[in-house]
């Protein structure tokens, strides 16, 4: 592109979104930048880096709601100051709350992109990049490739991959698919924060925090920079054109890689209860996750108040799908061999130790488990 591109950024003021805006005007990437969200910017939970970006002059926000089809149509207006189309769309935006009905994320997911989608390709964007979900099948051993074997186990991959489906059939449209494992980085609140929190719960607790399964169930994971910066990489280049890529770090991260880390920030032991009896939690899974909750939700509202927490975005608690016997296990060959080369090949402490000093700043994170 000869000139810097227009950039919609749908979904902008969620945990990518957010990150991927900073990406964008601290490295002067774009021309103009649209973000669309129903949450405004100020109610977001940005931290002062996040709203520096925010408050960029190329930086447009205008609140819609995707799902409805002339929301969506408005979100995709040109920029009044040039009259002109963007060129690259990149959908961040799908609900991921979890325990939804299959009714609330078909809607959420599948009509949101593909309303999207067609929206692109009636502007003739000259690329959409659709966010979807690495958890599209279980792999111990071999790390799984885009072209795998497709059994999806949560309720957002499900839908994510009938939304690649669909993407696939539109003759007229180049985009990029960029799938996604446990991604980590500031304004993280539901892949890797939940962890962190229980750890620090146990931390407050002075008990051993101890884990369902074993310590060799696979959990790749990617730093939230790495992702924008591959997305950019992605979204510029004609070789991405109609392409599916896992975007993961090198790093074959496993549920005990992390809790090794989270044990050492946090000084707390950590123990499993094995594959024979997490088997047995099988049996009556939403009991197990209920006592589970029950055990950190009472903890961590004591903790914020001693702290002088009245409001925080973070919170402890797990959905069923988090704690299934899945091994998120994404293959990251082919991002490399498109010539992608990982800011932060592998999760440290570091990473971790700096998402938890940032919600510390912000006052969403007691300090007393930080120090």
């Amino acid at each position: 592109m000869s000139e810097k591109p227009s950039v919609l950024v749908l979904g902008g003021c969620g945990f990518i979104g957010r990150n991927l805006i900073t990406y964008l005007v601290e490295n002067d990437l774009s021309q103009q930048i649209r973000v669309i969200d129903k949450t405004p910017p100020q109610m977001a939970w940005l931290n002062a880096k996040q709203m520096k970006a925010f408050e960029s002059e190329k930086v447009e926000f205008c609140s819609a709601n995707l799902i409805n089809l002339n929301s969506c149509k408005n979100a995709f207006a040109p920029h009044p100051a040039t009259d002109r189309n963007w060129d690259l769309i990149i959908n961040c935006a799908a609900e991921t709350r979890p325990n939804q009905t299959d009714a609330v994320y078909k809607e959420g997911i599948l009509k949101l992109s593909i309303n999207c989608a067609n929206e692109a390709s009636h502007i003739k964007a000259k690329r959409f990049v659709e966010l979807s979900s690495g958890c599209v099948n279980s792999s111990e051993k071999i790390p799984l490739k885009e072209d795998c074997k497709y059994e999806p186990w949560t309720a957002v991959a499900k839908q994510k991959l009938k939304v690649e489906k669909e993407l696939d059939t539109m003759e007229d449209l180049s985009f990029t698919v960029v799938r996604l494992p446990v991604t980590y980085g500031f304004g993280d609140k539901r892949y890797l924060m939940p962890r962190i929190l229980i750890a620090a719960i146990y931390k407050y607790l002075n008990e051993t925090m101890k884990l369902l399964w074993n310590d060799s169930m696979r959990l790749s994971t990617v730093h939230v920079d790495d992702v924008c910066a591959a997305i950019w990489q992605l979204a510029s280049s004609p070789k991405a054109h109609r392409q599916i890529y896992n975007v993961a770090d090198d790093g074959e991260s496993t549920q005990g890689s992390i809790s090794d880390i989270l044990a050492d920030i946090f000084s707390i032991n950590i123990d499993y209860f094995g594959i024979v009896m997490s088997n047995l939690t099988k049996l009556s899974l939403s009991d197990t996750v209920s006592e589970i909750n029950d055990k950190h939700m009472a903890p961590w509202a004591d903790i914020c108040q001693q702290n002088g927490i009245n409001n925080t975005p973070l919170t402890p608690y797990l959905d069923e799908e988090q704690l299934y016997h899945k091994h998120l296990n994404l293959d990251n060959s082919k991002l490399k061999e498109f010539g992608y080369q990982l800011k932060h090949p592998k999760l440290s402490r570091d990473l971790v130790k700096a998402i938890v000093d940032d919600y510390v700043e912000q006052k969403l994170f007691p300090k007393s488990l930080a120090l």
